[in-house]
């Protein structure tokens, strides 16, 4: 896949951006000349569109800012976590994911998945973050924030701007491509949590005889390093900027929480902690019967659980290390040669609680020299069984004895950017680049334990010479090495039992971008084509791009078999390409001028051409106007269609087991909540209703997979608004936009809950032929047991809603300036057709179910800052989540605020203090079932889960 190639081009490209970062700074004199720096003042890029802008238009397409002020303001180490607290973004894989964690960083704009938002640096496309299973977006990881100039977040299609992948919108990372002097910065963060031990969650764990949390907890401390150098070239035409970042982020696991130190379950008036029935001391299946080891004796099983959160991450421990650097030269008119080359280096933990025998059928030998008396008597003797007899049994065991699982995580990023551009005449330009990426990924998974190596170890027989108790395997000569794990006595394993039983899997891979770009832009202001009522011409925009992308991701046979006992199910290779060649075009006209009714309008066109490799081609368009009635007042509309073909993953990968959470499965326990002419349409017997063994960790198996057949996802997007901006010195402006975004065709999963719960409810074979259950009538016990949900194209997406953005000024004369800024978003539609014909799912002020994670119909960010005259700035900020609805109505969540406060003081000359602290109240994060939370009993990358969070930072610029 010449990862080489990327590789070796960075680093020849670092070390060359070193070199020329050495000389002395250019002085005022010999800088750029006064025309070139106002020519580049006049012109700038303006995300949703290529045709560059006068600095004073304000685009037709809603587009949002987030300025490098923010990220100082908000002690933000991880770019995830500014761009996560927006109105307009969902979180995606975050820093709180740890089971089934990717070990990157996503964005989700309007909540339609970050495989549908467009992730951008300085307006060319990022590589797939990851190869690894729900890894495959662009990972935020790779941005240096200290280097971010300002964020711009386009909602809403913009697939005929810059092709597939742009459904839900774009996220334009904007870098400080001209710094000049150096710059070093250091922040230290870390959270404190008061822990309420006398709260619901802590009464939970003190009736179940859990640990409690210190009352004040002060942990996951955060260093963040960061070094810039730039330097003008000494004719002043050319400019390098290097950097190097570095981070390292503690972990947090979920016993330093008290509404995380269990697995909740219940209800806000009675919550009680839940667990796992993989317990330490080990549990039987045989038949209708359940025993429980109690010393050297078997019980009946009396329901008890294994607490497996404290263990869990609460925050991941990450280490991250980043190298670039931009250079530009300006050789004339004609020709302005740039390169951008970026190196990154992460390293992330994923842990969870033990492993061990999650219900495995095994071979119970009778003749098992280690069984007690009673333990025969029990299982054997009991049920008819002789000395000489064996018989399949279920054991579930918690490997106590051993350490957590763990992932470790590793992605290793190279990307380089080269081009060329300038002017081809007065009036037409041109911009041709090359645009390369690789993600190298690694994955070690510890502490897991061999599903096969449980299987022998657990069927012994006593040696025929020494009468001591041995494995049968080794006996007949299969597996020499195996050791009998001695389950059956106190304190009978040891260290050589548990070398035999681990399992390390591996796992590599890799992902690549190649794209190659070129357009050109013309004003024909100077020709006769133009509107008679205005006095400019069109600008017109002709371009043309190939793109490949490939993806492979190589597990080792033990991750490909599935035999590591807590995965869940087989992790599949995957290895496709996919690649596209693409013609576009943009025009934008000006219609009128100098008008009664209007100061400017301008229409806006677009329209692109795409022809992918697997025979689908597919067609984009954009219509825009804006209108400024005034020179304060803008009327703006837009229509935008956008397409997403499926990625590799989607296309290529082969199908396998994984998990998905459900509180219960409705035709399981004893006295089951579905009636059995329900679930005979599952699939369950007379003779298994009313005896199917649920799961108490709620997780139960699907059967995913790709499909090379799927047709490429289209949308729609409708924008409506104004944007005001009052004679007030420029101190006030607000913009109001309406959006409608429908994707058709959308690329998905018929949901395992949704399709379980229509077959219980109608009996329809559409559903009810994905439901496979096992000879016990299980779907989660071994690989027979599941439900089908692999992807398709399915019904349809929907959001709609409002954006307010407004700024103000008040002005105080000898004491400063008062600055506020309001973000917020109001849905109206959070709507999804999982399958044609189904009912609509409406999820605005939703949460639970198909609905997912919480989806409030409101959000807003305030923030008001204090200007002094005296070297210091104060910022206090109100981040605002409305309150939602459980589908079911369970589990209503309130409203959540929190209040961030920041102070930042000028030192020294060219020195800067930032000390602040967010979430100031310390307001705990809303509790949910553990079932049916991300994590840790919440939303923990959706709300503040883990406490104030204190920084102090200090920069600087000489």
């Amino acid at each position: 896949m010449q990862k080489s190639f990327v590789a070796r081009s960075v680093q020849a490209a670092l070390t060359v951006a070193v070199l020329a970062a050495t000389p002395t700074i250019a002085s005022a004199q010999e800088s750029a000349s006064d025309e070139q720096v106002e020519q580049a003042q006049e012109r700038i890029q303006v995300t949703g569109s290529r045709i560059p802008q006068s600095t004073n238009v304000v685009s037709s397409s809603p587009v949002s800012q987030v300025t490098a002020e923010e990220f100082e303001f908000s002690g933000a180490v991880r770019t995830e976590d500014l761009v996560n607290d927006l109105p307009q973004v969902f979180p995606g894989q975050a820093s709180t994911d740890t089971n089934g964690a990717t070990g990157t960083a996503t964005v989700s704009l309007r909540g339609l998945g970050s495989y549908r938002t467009l992730a951008l640096i300085n307006g060319r496309r990022m590589v797939m973050g990851s190869p690894a299973q729900s890894g495959i977006a662009a990972d935020l990881n790779q941005i240096p924030a200290a280097l971010i100039k300002n964020v711009e977040l386009l909602t809403g299609g913009a697939s005929a701007t810059y092709g597939s992948d742009a459904v839900a919108g774009v996220v334009n990372f904007i870098m400080d491509d001209e710094f000049e002097g150096v710059k070093f910065g250091y922040q230290n963060s870390f959270y404190q949590h008061n822990n309420n031990n006398n709260s619901a969650a802590a009464q939970a764990n003190k009736n179940s005889g859990f640990p409690l949390p210190d009352s004040n907890v002060t942990d996951g401390h955060m260093n963040d390093y960061s070094l810039i150098m730039g330097a003008n070239s000494a004719d002043g035409n050319g400019n390098v900027t290097i950097y190097a970042t570095y981070r390292d982020i503690q972990g947090i696991t979920q016993d330093n929480r008290e509404n995380s130190a269990c697995a909740l379950a219940g209800s806000p008036d009675n919550w009680r902690c839940s667990g796992s029935a993989t317990i330490p001391d080990g549990l039987w299946l045989a038949g209708n019967n359940a025993w429980v080891h109690d010393g050297a004796e078997f019980i009946n099983y009396d329901g008890r659980v294994y607490n497996y959160a404290p263990l869990n991450y609460f925050q991941r421990p990450d280490t991250r290390t980043t190298l670039g650097g931009f250079a530009k030269y300006y050789v004339n008119e004609h020709a302005e040669f740039f390169a951008e080359v970026g190196y990154m280096k992460d390293h992330s933990l994923a842990q969870i609680a033990q492993s061990g025998s999650f219900f495995l059928d095994v071979n119970f030998n009778c003749s098992n020299p280690l069984l007690s008396e009673d333990q025969y008597q029990t299982m054997c003797a009991d049920r008819g069984y002789g000395a000489d007899d064996s018989f399949s049994a279920t054991f579930a065991k918690r490997n106590v004895e051993g350490g957590p699982r763990y992932a470790d995580l590793q992605h290793i990023s190279h990307r380089l950017v080269a081009g060329v551009r300038g002017e081809i005449s007065r009036d037409w330009t041109y911009d041709v680049s090359f645009n390369a990426g690789d993600v190298a990924y690694s994955e070690v998974y510890q502490n897991d334990l061999s599903n096969t190596a449980i299987k022998r170890a657990l069927d012994i027989v006593a040696d025929p010479e020494t009468g001591e108790a041995v494995c049968r395997s080794a006996l007949e000569g299969l597996d020499p090495s195996c050791v009998p794990w001695n389950v059956f006595q106190p304190n009978g394993i040891n260290d050589e039992q548990l070398a035999y039983l681990t399992l390390p899997l591996y796992a590599k891979g890799e992902t690549q971008l190649r794209e190659f770009n070129a357009y050109t832009v013309g004003d024909l202001s100077m020709s006769d084509i133009k509107s008679p009522w205005a006095y400019m011409g069109p600008s017109v925009l002709f371009g043309y791009t190939h793109r490949s992308e490939a993806l492979r991701y190589e597990p080792d046979s033990a991750f490909q078999s599935g035999d590591g006992a807590g995965q869940g199910g087989p992790s599949v290779p995957v290895n496709g390409d996919l690649s596209v060649d693409e013609i576009y075009t943009e025009i934008q006209i000006p219609l009128v001028t100098d008008a009664s009714f209007a100061d400017t309008m301008i229409l806006d066109l677009g329209y692109r051409y795409s022809d992918y490799s697997t025979g689908i081609d597919t067609d984009t368009y954009k219509v825009a106007l804006g209108w400024d009635v005034t020179d304060t007042f803008k009327l703006r509309t837009s229509f935008q269609s956008a397409v997403r073909h499926a990625n590799i993953r989607e296309l290529f990968q082969p199908q396998g087991l994984n998990l998905f959470d459900m509180a219960e499965d409705p035709c399981a326990g004893s006295n089951p909540t579905a009636s059995f002419e329900a679930c005979a349409n599952t699939g369950v017997t007379a003779e298994q209703y009313g005896s199917i063994f649920d799961n108490p960790a709620g997780q139960y198996n699907y059967m995913q997979g790709g499909n090379p057949n799927l047709d490429a996802e289209t949308s729609e997007t409708k924008a409506i608004g104004f944007v005001w901006r009052p004679h007030l010195d420029n101190d006030f402006d607000i913009s109001v936009d309406y959006f409608d975004i429908d994707v058709e065709n959308a690329v998905g999963i018929v949901d395992p809950i949704f399709s379980l719960d229509q077959c219980l409810a109608t009996g329809d074979a559409t559903y009810c032929d994905l439901i496979n259950r096992n000879d016990n009538g299980s779907i989660w016990q071994g690989a027979e047991g599941y439900i089908t949900a692999t992807n398709v194209n399915i019904g349809y997406l929907r959001r709609t809603g409002v954006d307010i953005n407004s700024n103000y000024i008040v002005r105080l004369n000898d004491m400063g300036r008062l600055k506020f800024n309001l973000v917020g978003t109001y849905f109206m539609n959070f709507d999804e057709l999982p399958q044609p014909g189904s009912d609509l799912i409406e999820c605005a002020g939703i949460w639970g179910g198909s609905c997912g994670s919480p989806n409030p119909e409101w959000q807003h960010n305030l923030r008001s800052t204090w200007v002094t005259p005296w070297d210091m700035t104060l910022s206090m900020n109100w981040r605002y989540l409305g309150g939602v609805d459980h589908i079911s109505s369970d589990f209503d969540l309130g409203a959540e605020n929190y209040v961030d406060l920041t102070a930042q003081f000028s030192v020294l000359a060219g020195g800067q203090i930032n000390v602040g602290v967010n979430n100031l109240l310390d307001n705990d994060a809303p509790l949910v079932p553990n079932q049916l939370g991300d994590n840790g009993n919440t939303f923990p990358s959706f709300y503040d889960a883990l406490g104030r969070y204190f920084f102090a930072g200090f920069e600087y610029r000489f």
